[in-house]
């Protein structure tokens, strides 16, 4: 069974190597402080793991796991995935290998 954080997510559990992200709140400001309307952002590339699958079997038969867990943040590839809603807010969901990096 897919592991899930009990926030929403009772609903969709992932399957094989997905993994379910809620992105971060894109930066409303430059580095030099200046405000940046809602069309100058850029999509996030960082988020939370709210579940993740149970792991890709390869063509012999021999179990991929898991790298990733459920809180972790990570960065991953800014045009992968799908994105779905879940309630009112917009999650993704995308394979373990479009995640680049666990970001501490």
């Amino acid at each position: 069974m897919a592991k899930t954080s009990t926030q929403n997510t009772n609903k969709i559990n992932p399957l094989f190597s997905n993994v379910l992200i809620k992105p971060l709140e894109a930066e409303e400001k430059t580095a030099s402080g200046i405000l940046l309307p809602d069309t100058a952002k850029e999509k996030p590339q960082i988020g939370l793991i709210m579940a993740v699958g149970e792991g890709d079997i390869t063509p012999k038969g021999e179990k991929v796991p898991m790298v990733v867990k459920v809180g972790q943040k990570v960065m991953y590839k800014k045009w992968g995935g799908n994105e779905i809603k879940v309630g009112t807010e917009e999650w993704i969901i995308i394979e373990q290998k479009e995640i680049l990096a666990i970001v501490e």
